[in-house]
């Protein structure tokens, strides 16, 4: 009797774990139906072609307003004063890596008069303001340089902050300065606002990228997993999880909700604050953008000490978090890897607890196996599913540590140590 009331403890979470993976696949793979705007809220501001955009009203009255040049003329004579979008790129010490997202950016399909990339250096030590600067674009680079002076503030927020106050498009789009991007990255961004103008927040798919070694291909596993369950809870409804490489959002939604007031202590965060910020205000208005064009591309950290630091960083903000789904979610994968971790060390105490443990592990593996067959499908790595069990065997320490080191609170970053 003992042993059976031991086994479902041991199954109970992995079966809850499955149940809630079944659901994340169905959501992933079902999306929403699409949001309407509200009447009068937005305004169509183009023809119906695949270039069309939605500016609000008084957005409209401005452009009416302006007499435009030739360059300032969409395809079809349609005026642009503003640009659609201002892609905001906070970079601290990334000489080496700018210049690739640069050009990424110069071979977008959308016409280069319709977005503006405003670059933030976060107080470098190396040349990226100069290469930032001497850059030559087809579209408007702007370079911001954070002040130098005791007490300015530094960090990704700040550098943000100073990009969005002089941003001019009705949406901002956010990235990294070590990504890379395919060229219709910013069209599919435009295709889903067409879909749906009444959307606020849009997160996009990002892959690791790295060697083809072991531990990067665990590294690219768990990103995966990551960024496959943070599209599929906001598919669902409840949005726990995104990635600042690769999101936009309305530039007048950010100010709505005051942006980063509340969390601008924090070093992380300048992403997942948000979302659940936009959805605490604007239910139902945040999508995923599930498109392969979507897709941004950012190196795995390079090894594992690295990889440590970061996770540390991320799970810092967890306490911070005023919404429960995350909080939720977390426990639960948690719960469900330290079952898997237990099992082993007590079937060697109590034999007859192995068909419990063989059932625990069946359920966690089957729901991975079965959620994230579609995710890597999108990402084009469908080869990591092989990696699932030696992933699993590392995963309950690995969360374990992390949790408990970013309850901790302490970390590096970028050269920084942050309390």
């Amino acid at each position: 009797m003992k042993t059976n009331w031991i086994g479902v403890g041991l199954i109970a979470a992995p079966l809850v774990y499955a149940g809630v993976m079944v659901a994340l696949r169905r959501a992933w793979t079902s999306p929403p139906s699409p949001l309407s705007a509200g009447e009068g809220e937005l305004v169509l501001a183009l023809d119906s072609s695949a270039d069309e955009f939605f500016y609000s009203k008084l957005e409209l009255e401005e452009l009416a307003a302006s007499s435009p040049s030739p360059a300032e003329r969409g395809l079809g004579g349609e005026v642009f004063k503003k640009p659609r979008f201002s892609v905001l790129i906070a970079a601290r010490n990334e000489a080496a890596t700018l210049p690739h997202l640069l050009h990424d950016l110069n071979q977008q399909t959308l016409p280069a008069a319709q977005f503006e990339v405003i670059v933030v250096d976060d107080h470098s030590t190396d040349a990226t303001a100069a290469v930032a600067s001497q850059t030559a674009t087809d579209f408007p680079l702007h370079l911001i340089q954070l002040a130098q002076q005791p007490g300015a503030p530094t960090g990704k927020k700040a550098a943000l902050q100073a990009a969005l106050a002089v941003a001019r498009a009705p949406w901002v789009v956010c990235t990294d300065a070590d990504c890379r991007l395919g060229p219709d990255w910013l069209r599919s961004y435009v295709q889903l606002i067409q879909h749906e103008p009444a959307v606020r927040f849009i997160s996009g798919p990002v892959l690791l990228t790295g060697p083809d070694t072991v531990l990067h291909r665990l590294m690219g596993l768990e990103f995966a997993g990551l960024v496959g369950v943070g599209g599929a809870c906001i598919q669902a409804g409840f949005p726990t999880m995104c990635n600042g490489a690769n999101l936009a959002y309305r530039r007048d939604s950010f100010a709505a909700v005051q942006g980063f007031v509340g969390n601008e202590h924090l070093a992380s965060g300048d992403d997942e604050f948000l979302l659940h910020k936009l959805h605490a205000a604007y239910p139902g208005s945040i999508r995923f953008l599930q498109a392969e064009a979507a897709v941004v591309r950012t190196a795995a950290p390079p090894t594992l000490s690295a990889l440590l630091r970061q996770r540390v960083r991320w799970a810092s903000k967890w306490r911070h978090y005023q919404a429960t789904a995350p909080q939720r979610l977390a426990v639960l994968v948690l719960l469900a890897n330290v079952s898997l971790a237990a099992g082993p060390v007590l079937w060697l105490q109590q034999p007859g607890l192995g068909p419990w443990v063989g059932a625990a592990w069946a359920l966690k593996l089957g729901a991975d196996v079965w959620f994230l067959r579609p995710v890597l499908r999108l990402l084009h790595q469908p080869r990591w599913l092989r990696m699932i069990p030696l992933l699993q065997l590392a995963y309950a320490p690995y969360t374990l540590g992390v949790g408990l080191l970013g309850l901790r609170g302490g970390y590096q970053w970028k050269g920084r140590q942050v309390k």
